[in-house]
């Protein structure tokens, strides 16, 4: 299995915030990672050049590779928000039916703006998707 092409990188989230012309767009990115901070208690980091992580997930593939990798993210994309919170399999569905205007799909979350949901309702959803990633989160090797 080849590397993944995304990496850690030591760009500042902050000044990637900067580089965003859109204003609402911005202020919507700066809130999420206020959110994702609180739910994880981690600093953001960016990963590549346009997501933002929170926190480190170690996961072991089944051919042995070892990976790690955000815990959760986000990245603006042209379309929409793109929150990496690796949902699916109906997981959490009772807090999206109550979040507002999204779409989902491959563990993906897909907002246009955050005044098209519910806030306290993304908060609750975030802080779900850390607390089910920690349960498949392996500790460190010792090797």
């Amino acid at each position: 299995m080849p590397d993944p092409k995304t990496k850690r990188t030591e760009k500042s989230a902050a000044d990637f915030f900067a580089s965003i012309k859109d204003e609402q767009l911005r202020s919507d990115c700066k809130t999420i990672a206020a959110i994702m901070h609180a739910a994880t208690k981690e600093k953001p980091v960016m990963w590549g050049s346009s997501i933002v992580g929170f926190g480190n997930h170690r996961s072991i593939y089944t051919s042995g590779k070892e990976s790690i990798w955000m815990l959760i993210a986000f990245s603006p994309r042209k379309q929409n928000i793109v929150l990496y919170l690796m949902i699916g399999n109906n997981r959490q569905e009772h807090l999206l039916a109550k979040l507002g205007k999204h779409t989902t799909g491959k563990g993906c979350l897909y907002l246009k703006r955050l005044s098209d949901i519910h806030l306290p309702t993304l908060n609750k959803l975030v802080a779900a998707a850390v607390k089910e990633r920690k349960k498949t989160h392996l500790p460190e090797s010792k090797a």
